[in-house]
């Protein structure tokens, strides 16, 4: 019986789709699944009379594959990789190759394949990004780690990646961990993303205009500049109505928002590599304080908001709501690019921005008709310092702020929160801004704790007795 080219660890329904393009493709599959259940579920539903193979034990799944090994995980990110590799290792030879599916933390990759090295043992950790539908139709796969095992693996990737105009939607990202932090990122853009559109939402809602109105304002708008794959279902989930109560479900869904940690971690590297993402923070910390449903609740009866005021002009919101959701979207990437950018240069993953651009095109949560023009802007320019000076983006926002300025005036006057667009709009103006305040904080710092200061007229470090002067 001849070996199967791929095998893939994890049944749950992103696996499953995964291994049923694969297979499509012309590829043969072997399956496990720690419920070994599920694998003959599997094998006998979805995967029948396929070119499946499916496996009821470690041993049994290795021995079906064809040298050298190839091996996908798309296990729960954490200790159940750990609790994988370490089942594999004993089963495998040198020369076999590990891939990583899932979204784990890039540190953690980084420590996996080290290990895995010493044994002679290949480890790829890859973002694949695109969820259900985009595992069974073409993801976009964000790849990094040896060179070598990435190109073994290539004709799979290629083939299985969602395509564009401009290629698959693969690359190879980097080494070592740079698939997955580039992946981290991405996710952390589709947090300022989702963000911006929900505070889009809540201010057409404070405006008066219903889920069925607004469905239709973002179909219009995908049609131009923020065509999107997320402006698309977000008309889609705004004129869907609940089959139990007749009003639209958007008006029935619980407003707590969930996240399982990539958002958060985007936000902590940011801190830690010194780069400001605060459209990106911003989204984390608008979806940690939807949590606290039951203390806001409470805080509503006891603080108080302006009083309510009405849109006197809807129209004209509406429109300049659209150019400011447009620049904020624009200043989002341009912080997600700018962390990429950071750490690639600080742990040498040499990442091509407009090969990232390209390959989010197609396939993946954040694809969008924005990013073509990402990626011409790195094509012309690869050591641009921030997407922001691109002389075709910074005409956008520059003709966007006046409306950007109207937008979260008119939320401030409602008492609407807009963290996302604020966000987007101080970094534009801290950015532009040649002075900032931050020699007041280098004067306070120095008077408590003698942290000392540069001046602007003289060069050297300097420190002033603040005690002499006012005594202490």
């Amino acid at each position: 019986m001849s070996k199967a080219n791929v095998g893939l660890i994890g049944l749950a329904v992103m696996g499953e789709n995964l291994v049923l393009n694969i297979e499509s493709r012309g590829f043969s599959v072997a399956v496990f699944n720690r419920t070994t259940s599920k694998v003959t579920k599997f094998v006998e539903g979805r995967g029948k009379d396929k070119n499946i193979v499916g496996c009821l034990s470690m041993e049994e799944f290795v021995s079906s594959l064809e040298k050298p090994r190839k091996i996908i995980l798309l296990v729960k990110a954490g200790a159940p990789v750990d609790v994988m590799i370490d089942k594999l290792v004993p089963l495998l030879d040198k020369g076999d190759i590990i891939f990583d599916g899932g979204n784990s933390f890039f540190k953690d990759t980084e420590r996996r394949e080290a290990q895995l090295a010493e044994k002679g043992i290949k480890f790829i950790g890859s973002g694949i990004s695109g969820g259900e539908e985009g595992a069974l139709k073409g993801p976009s796969i964000m790849p990094g780690g040896p060179k070598d095992a990435y190109e073994a693996f290539e004709p799979i990737l290629t083939q299985i990646a969602a395509k564009t105009d401009d290629g698959p939607c693969v690359t190879y990202v980097g080494p070592r961990g740079a698939g997955h932090f580039v992946k981290m990122v991405h996710n952390g853009i589709e947090y300022g993303d989702m963000e911006l559109i929900a505070e889009s939402y809540n201010l057409m809602h404070h405006a008066g205009l219903s889920a069925g109105e607004m469905a239709k304002i973002f179909e219009k708008w995908n049609e131009g500049v923020l065509s999107s794959y997320l402006i698309e279902i977000t008309a889609k989930v705004l004129a869907y109505n609940d089959p139990d109560t007749g009003k639209a479900l958007v008006d029935v869904i619980l407003d707590k928002a969930g996240q399982k940690g990539t958002g958060r971690w985007t936000s902590q590297m940011g801190l830690e590599l010194g780069v400001p993402i605060p459209t990106i923070d911003a989204a984390v910390c608008a979806r940690t304080i939807s949590s606290y449903k039951d203390l806001r609740v409470q805080a509503s009866k006891i603080l108080k908001g302006p009083a309510a005021k009405k849109i006197d002009d809807v129209d004209k919101l509406m429109d300049a709501l659209h150019d400011a959701l447009y620049a904020s979207k624009i200043i989002s990437y341009a912080q997600g690019l700018a962390l990429i950018k950071t750490a690639s240069d600080e742990y040498d993953y040499n990442v091509n921005l407009a090969e990232m651009a390209r390959i989010w095109k197609g396939g993946c949560i954040i694809r969008a008709q924005l990013l073509d023009k990402i990626k011409q802007a790195f094509v012309k320019n690869p050591d641009l310092p921030n997407l922001l000076f691109s002389p075709d983006f910074a005409e956008v926002v520059n003709a966007s702020q006046d409306k950007c300025r109207y937008v979260v005036r008119i939320a401030k006057e409602m008492g609407i929160p807009m963290q996302a667009f604020n966000a987007s709009l101080d970094y534009f103006d801290a950015l532009r801004s040649e002075r900032l305040p931050a020699n007041m904080i280098q004067g306070l710092r120095d008077f408590f704790g003698a942290h000392t200061y540069q001046r602007v007229d003289k060069e050297g470090v300097f420190h002033t007795e603040w005690m002499e002067v006012y005594g202490g």
